[in-house]
């Protein structure tokens, strides 16, 4: 089945990714799991390494699957060439490409915390390239690494999938949204440590 989910949090990659492949899962960040959110428990379930400063990690709750997930927790590293700032507004053009393209859900905001040099993105977007509809929701926040040549990505995405699916979606989306935001930018972030190769 097609991802829905962008393919990088940093590298804008509008176009669907390919399903991930059975591997041996490596902990490039340090951080195992579980990844509590909201009271659910998240397993790390895939893992890249794409670029020698990007690393990607996904967690998922029992019984889902990165290829097909209702709910998914993810943490991307860039450790030099980006800030939040143009993460950010690189996504954003993306989007808006998206949108241009015919994406009749996208809708998206940003969330500023100067203090700390966070941004939160979250993000409506929709696709039908596997047949049926399949709605996403994502919250992503962008945090300046410590000596701020990069960032680290703490993102939940959400789904929804068929005509029904899609419609529940939508339709509760207002009513946990606003919570879900709010959660991550308080939520104690785990410490990222680059595990060497």
């Amino acid at each position: 089945m097609s991802m829905l989910r962008l393919a990088a949090a940093v590298v804008v990659s509008f176009g669907l990714a390919a399903p991930a492949m059975a591997q041996d899962i490596e902990d490039y960040l340090d951080i195992p799991g579980p990844i509590t959110f909201e009271g659910t428990d998240f397993e790390l379930a895939w893992t890249s390494h794409p670029a020698p400063a990007y690393y990607k990690q996904e967690y998922v709750p029992a019984g889902q699957v990165v290829e097909a997930y209702v709910e998914m927790f993810m943490i991307d590293v860039l450790t030099e060439g980006q800030d939040p700032e143009s993460a950010a507004a690189g996504m954003i053009a993306g989007l808006d490409e998206r949108k241009a393209n015919g994406d009749p859900v996208i809708n998206y905001d940003m969330i500023s915390n100067e203090a700390t040099g966070e941004l939160i993105l979250d993000f409506l977007i929709s696709d039908t390239s596997s047949g049926e509809i399949i709605v996403e929701w994502n919250a992503y926040r962008y945090s300046p690494t410590a000596d701020g040549s990069g960032l680290t990505l703490f993102a939940i995405s959400r789904r929804g999938y068929g005509e029904d699916g899609a419609t529940q979606f939508l339709e509760g989306l207002t009513s946990w949204r606003e919570t879900s935001i709010q959660e991550l930018a308080v939520m104690d972030l785990p410490p990222v440590t680059i595990v060497a190769d």
